[in-house]
């Protein structure tokens, strides 16, 4: 097997403790850095999670020319910038979802991989899972019949509105941070949508605290998502046909994975066993890095999610519908 990818995080966010664990358990990815725009804060960090090198800027962890990959976990409205420098700088790039919902910087980003000869990614950690693609083999072999809705839902409680989630000047809010997850839920099954509804409650902070959403898309196939900030914990993601149906209870964290395809008055479970999702994208990018496989997620599901989030937010803040 080729040695490991010697990768580096960019942030101390929240999310790396998701992160980190899959990193250090596999044979294929070497953690070695990690960046904070503080030394002592990134001391403290690496020191804790078991990681060698700690950088005071971002910048400085680019500059370390063994670094191959770098994973970013920066506020969403950073995602294109510190992508476009670390590809620019040699680096790989794995970039926390979501990428943007902006489709122009998203093909900018893309065009510098291209140009500069790296890979760049979207971290959908859940598309990596069996279970996703379990399902989406069955969806795709006709186990339900003719594919007519999908019905997608995320959502959670944040009421501290000092949270970087619930902060317009980074682009928060509950489309962005878990609703680009039924989105993507969506667009797994139906492909690339035509035509988009949005609306939204913009709470107090001035984000998105609740965003429902419907997506036509060709084949008069029709998607129906909730997602929110301000709702109890919910996680669903169900694919409907002619014949029958397709449910996940556990479809983004995939901690409990289990497919239930319902047809003709009957349930079939399908257990699949549990697998680190972070650990498998992680693997993905370091397997293409070696030539070893292709990457899952590349420009053209980027692109393609941030067309959708773009068009969904300018649906719910104008109150039209928008075609794609």
């Amino acid at each position: 097997m080729a040695h490991a990818v010697k990768w580096g995080i960019i942030s101390t966010a929240n999310i790396n403790r998701l992160v980190i664990p899959g990193a250090h358990a596999s044979p294929k990815v070497d953690l070695v850095a990690v960046a904070s725009r503080d030394q002592a804060r990134a001391d403290e960090y690496a020191k804790k999670w078991e990681i060698e090198r700690a950088y005071a800027s971002y910048d400085a962890l680019l500059a370390d020319p063994e670094i191959e990959a770098v994973y970013i976990s920066l506020p969403n409205s950073l995602h294109v910038e510190w992508s476009i420098k670390s590809l620019e700088a040699g680096k790989h790039v794995l970039c926390e979802k979501p990428f943007s919902r902006d489709p122009a910087d998203v093909e900018a980003a893309f065009d510098t991989a291209d140009r500069v000869g790296r890979l760049l990614s979207e971290a959908f950690m859940y598309r990596h899972n069996p279970q996703t693609k379990r399902a989406k083999q069955l969806v795709d072999e006709g186990a339900i019949g003719e594919l007519r809705l999908v019905r997608a839902v995320f959502s959670y409680s944040l009421y501290d509105e000092d949270n970087i989630r619930l902060r317009t000047d980074v682009d928060g809010g509950a489309l962005m941070d878990v609703g680009c997850y039924t989105v993507s839920g969506s667009r797994l099954f139906a492909g690339e949508p035509e035509r988009a509804d949005g609306e939204a409650w913009f709470g107090p902070t001035g984000t998105d605290w609740v965003f429902g959403g419907l997506l036509r898309f060709p084949g008069n196939v029709v998607a129906l998502f909730d997602c929110g900030t301000a709702m109890p914990e919910r996680d669903e993601l169900e694919a409907i046909g002619s014949e029958g149906s397709l449910f996940l209870d556990d479809p983004w964290h995939c901690r409990v994975p289990v497919i239930e395809v319902r047809r003709d008055g009957e349930v079939e479970r399908i257990e699949l066993e549990p697998v680190d999702s972070y650990r498998l994208e992680l693997e993905n990018m370091s397997d293409a890095i070696r030539g070893e496989g292709g990457l899952l997620l590349g420009r053209d599901d980027a692109v393609g999610q941030a067309r959708s989030l773009e068009a969904l937010h300018e649906s719910a803040t104008k109150g039209t519908t928008v075609s794609l």
